[in-house]
C-alpha cells in the first residue's frame, strides 16, 4: 500500500490531496468507479465490510477471496489494470458476531482478518468498538485498543506468511453507524481534539504492548466524527468551523490523517472542505447505489412512456413487491405504515433498497427493462425529460444512448465529485514520492 503511505505524506504538505473509498458490491457501481479512475489515470480504492464479505460469506455470499476475484473480473472488463485496484476491509472486527461472548467473537474476527489479508486486502480498518455479549456498553477505549492490536498482530502474521505489500491500518472508536442514522438528525457532536488524542495514545500503547511498535507508522488513518451524517431524508452538512480544532490537532501527528465515514450526499464544496480539513480518506457507499436507483427508476419511467400502461417490465412494482414480501433488510429502519414504508423503500437516503438488487426476480425484471431499452433506444426527448444530466453527456458524445452506459454515468457523476475534491495539485506524483 505504498500509494496510501505516499498519499498521507503528500497530504501533509498539500492538504488538497485525498482519496475516496468506494464501499459497494454492486457490479455497475464498481465498474463506474473503475472507469472514472481510468479516465484520470488513478488507482481506485474498493472496500468491503465485515457484514458484507467474511469467511462465512456475509450478506453478499462472498468470502474475501471471492470478492477479490469478483472485483478483479470487473477491472478486467473495464480495462483497469488489477494492480490499480486497492482493496480494503471496513469495520473488520467482531461486528458480525456481537451476539457471541467476547472471546468467541474475537476468534471469529481473527479468522476474518487472516482471510482478508490472505486475499490481498491491504487497507485494514480495525474496528473493535462494538460490545459483544456480556461486554459493558459502551466498551472502554482501552479494551477496544487491546482488541484492535490483537487483530493487527493476526494481520501482520498473515502478511508475513503470504507476502505482498505491507498492510496499512485505520483505527478509531468514534465510528458512525454504517449506512446512515436510523433516527432523524438535527446536529452532531464533533469529536474533540482531546478525544482524538486519547484514542491515538491508547492505541499506540496497545500496539507497543503487543510487540507492534514498529507497525505503528503504518497506521495511516483515524476514524472520528467530523459532524457529517445523513438520515432518511436529510443530510447534515460539514461545517469546517465546527471541526477547526480537530483539523488543527491532526497536523501534530506526522503519519496520520482522518478517515471520514458517511460522507454520502455531501456537496462538492463540503467534500473539498473535508479533504482540506485533513479528512483525506472519504468513504462513500449508499450515495452511489442511491444514484444507481435514481437512474433505474428513470429508465423504468422512460420504458413506461415508450410502451404504455401494462406493456413493460413492471420493474418498479417488482422491486417493491419483493421488498414487501422480504422485509429483512428494511424492517428495522423504516416505519411500518404501508404508505410511508413504500415511500422510504424507494427514496430514503439510507438506501436499504441496495440489498435487494441481486434478488433473482429483480434481476429478471431489470434484464427485461435494459434489454428492451437497448433494442429500442429512447428518444433524446425522453432522456432530457427523465435524465437531464445524462442527456447533456449523450449530446456531447461522451456517453452512449445505451441503458447500461446511462446507469454507469448516473453513478460516475457522484464519483467525479469525490475525484475533484481529492485531486490535489499533482496527484499523479503520489506514485513516485
Amino acid at each position: 500500500m505504498d500509494y496510501l503511505l505516499n498519499l498521507v505524506r503528500r497530504h501533509k504538505t498539500d492538504r488538497t490531496v485525498g482519496i475516496h473509498s468506494v464501499c459497494s458490491a454492486h457490479p455497475l457501481v464498481l465498474a463506474a468507479a473503475m472507469e472514472t479512475a481510468r479516465e484520470r489515470d488513478l488507482p481506485v480504492l474498493i472496500e468491503s465490510t465485515s457484514n458484507q464479505v467474511n469467511q462465512d460469506g456475509g450478506y453478499t455470499g462472498m468470502t474475501p477471496a471471492a470478492f477479490r476475484d469478483f472485483v478483479h473480473g470487473i477491472a478486467d472488463c473495464t480495462g483497469l489494470a488489477r494492480d490499480r485496484v486497492l482493496l480494503g476491509g471496513d469495520h473488520l472486527g467482531p461486528n458480525a458476531w456481537q451476539s457471541l461472548p467476547p472471546e468467541a467473537a474475537m476468534a471469529k474476527a481473527d479468522v476474518l482478518i487472516e482471510r482478508y489479508v490472505e486475499a490481498g486486502f491491504r487497507k485494514i480498518h480495525l474496528d473493535c468498538s462494538m460490545s459483544c455479549s456480556g461486554d459493558p456498553v459502551p466498551l472502554p477505549d482501552a479494551v477496544v485498543a487491546e482488541r484492535a492490536a490483537r487483530l493487527c498482530r493476526v494481520a501482520e502474521r498473515a502478511w508475513r506468511t503470504h507476502g505482498g505489500a505491507a498492510p496499512v491500518y485505520v483505527v478509531g472508536t468514534e465510528v458512525p453507524v454504517p449506512g446512515g442514522a436510523r433516527e432523524d438528525l438535527d446536529q452532531l457532536s464533533v469529536t474533540t481534539p482531546d478525544a482524538a488524542a486519547l484514542t491515538i495514545r491508547i492505541h499506540e500503547q496497545a500496539f507497543a504492548a503487543a510487540g507492534l511498535a514498529d507497525v505503528w507508522p503504518r497506521v495511516i488513518g483515524l476514524v472520528v466524527q467530523p459532524g457529517v451524517e445523513f438520515d432518511h431524508h436529510k443530510v447534515i452538512d460539514y461545517q469546517p468551523q465546527r471541526a477547526a480544532a480537530l483539523s488543527r490537532f491532526i497536523e501534530t501527528e506526522p503519519t496520520l490523517v482522518y478517515e471520514a465515514h458517511s460522507t454520502d450526499y455531501q456537496t462538492p464544496a463540503s467534500l473539498a472542505a473535508l479533504v482540506a480539513g485533513h479528512f483525506a480518506i472519504l468513504k462513500v457507499g449508499p450515495g452511489l447505489t442511491f444514484a444507481l436507483r435514481e437512474t433505474l427508476w428513470a429508465l423504468a419511467d422512460i420504458e413506461a412512456a415508450m410502451s404504455g400502461a401494462g406493456a413493460g417490465s413492471d420493474f418498479k412494482n417488482t422491486v417493491l413487491a419483493v421488498m414487501r414480501a422480504e422485509p429483512e433488510y428494511w424492517r428495522k429502519y423504516y416505519v411500518q405504515d404501508p404508505v410511508r414504508a413504500r415511500f422510504d423503500q424507494q427514496f430514503s437516503l439510507s438506501d436499504r433498497i441496495r440489498y435487494y438488487w441481486p434478488h433473482p426476480a429483480i434481476q429478471a425484471a431489470q434484464a427485461q427493462l435494459l434489454a428492451k431499452l437497448e433494442r429500442s433506444p429512447p428518444p433524446l426527448t425522453l432522456i432530457s425529460q427523465y435524465l437531464p444530466a445524462q442527456y447533456q453527456e449523450v449530446r456531447a458524445g461522451r456517453v452512449r444512448n445505451l441503458p447500461v452506459d446511462l446507469l454507469k454515468e448516473g453513478v460516475a457523476r457522484v464519483l467525479r465529485q469525490y475525484l475533484d475534491a481529492c485531486a490535489g495539485a499533482a496527484t499523479k506524483e503520489l506514485e513516485t514520492c
